[in-house]
């Protein structure tokens, strides 16, 4: 595909359909060139014919952070206010881009819609997508912006004790950007939303593309507040047990409560629910099929991005027609597999890998 080629390709994605007018009229060349080069893409295949209607492989997309990850990891018991030896890693990170990159390593074309400074991590951030396979071409770069930094402390067990997180600039992405993105959020087999993004965002791509399903990670519990009257229009939920009383009103306290509490997000109109137990494992509902199911006992030696490998074999299960049980027991062995490695995203995810620990 040519340079001009690729430009009137994605003026089409992000306006399906504009006219070629108004197409020659943006890029500054004769209406005739335009329809010689629209012609070129028919030919080609990116173009499926009359109405610019554009033939792309089934894709996901994730609405979410991106940060650059510092994590301390202690040699030994982490003492307060005291100064401990051990190791610091760097990395690219944020709950969205986990997912994003989870879904690459399981085989998924995705795309991820973010914010990042026009700064040394935020174009580090955009060569490694490209490393990787990841199209981030659909984010926001921002002058005279800060990318979103997060810095954690775990423990000796791997357990985060304290973290720092600045991400401010996912303020700035807005209703006027993300109606830039309706066709591409329409589109998507899947679309996974996280909850750093600004309520009105959130809440306008919700209700402006009904017929999409969506998945909702939580990130933490002041955060899934913003969704608590919106929860209804996803059809997948991942909340830990806190997250999940928070969002219901219902304290869990017995097996009992978990069929409530989980009934309660299924009668808003939720059409699965997970809810995380951490070590104790996972509960699961879709209104037919709920189960109690118990983790592997492993070392853990990061947790951080346990939740992330999670919700994206989640999608992957979605993905590929998994029934709930055959779904909940996948993404139990991703997060297994995440928790296995210093790396917030391990560099051995993949779909064999979490077979593997299935059986």
């Amino acid at each position: 595909m040519t340079n001009r080629e690729q430009e009137i390709l994605e003026l089409i994605r992000k306006k399906p359909m504009i006219s070629q007018h108004d197409l020659s009229k943006t890029l500054g060349i004769t209406r005739s060139s335009v329809a010689v080069h629209i012609t070129n893409l028919i030919k080609k295949g990116y173009i499926a014919g009359k109405g610019y209607i554009i033939k792309d492989e089934e894709f996901v997309t994730v609405v979410g952070g991106v940060n650059v990850d510092i994590v301390g990891f202690p040699s030994s018991k982490l003492v307060q206010m005291d100064s401990n030896p051990g190791k610091v890693k760097i990395s690219f990170g944020g709950v969205g881009r986990n997912i994003a990159e989870n879904l690459v390593k399981l085989g998924i074309h995705t795309k991820l819609i973010s914010a990042v400074g026009d700064d040394l991590y935020g174009h580090k951030v955009f060569d490694e997508a490209r490393l990787i396979g990841l199209d981030m071409q659909d984010s926001l770069i921002l002058k005279q912006q800060s990318t979103s930094t997060y810095m954690a402390i775990l423990d000796e067990k791997g357990d985060m004790n304290v973290a720092i997180a600045h991400m401010d600039i996912f303020e700035k992405i807005n209703i006027d950007f993300i109606k830039q993105k309706k066709h591409l959020i329409e589109n998507s087999k899947a679309c996974v939303i996280d909850t750093n993004m600004p309520k009105e965002v959130i809440e306008y791509i919700l209700t402006n593309n009904k017929k999409n399903d969506f998945f909702l990670d939580t990130v933490s519990t002041v955060k899934a507040m913003k969704v608590k009257d919106l929860i209804g229009h996803f059809h997948t939920i991942k909340p830990n047990k806190l997250e999940a009383e928070m969002l219901s009103g219902i304290k869990i306290s017995s097996k009992k409560d978990f069929e409530s509490c989980s009934e309660y997000f299924l009668n808003k109109g939720v059409k699965r629910v997970f809810i995380s137990l951490g070590e104790e494992g996972l509960y699961y509902n879709d209104g037919i099929n709920k189960s109690h199911i118990s983790g592997n006992k492993i070392k853990v030696v990061n947790a951080t991005g346990a939740g992330d490998a999670f919700i994206a074999a989640l999608v992957y299960g979605y993905y590929n027609d998994f029934d709930i049980n055959h779904s909940a027991r996948f993404a139990m062995s991703a997060a297994e597999l995440a928790l296995s490695h210093e790396a917030t995203i391990n560099p051995n995810m993949s779909v064999e890998n979490i077979k593997n620990i299935m059986k």
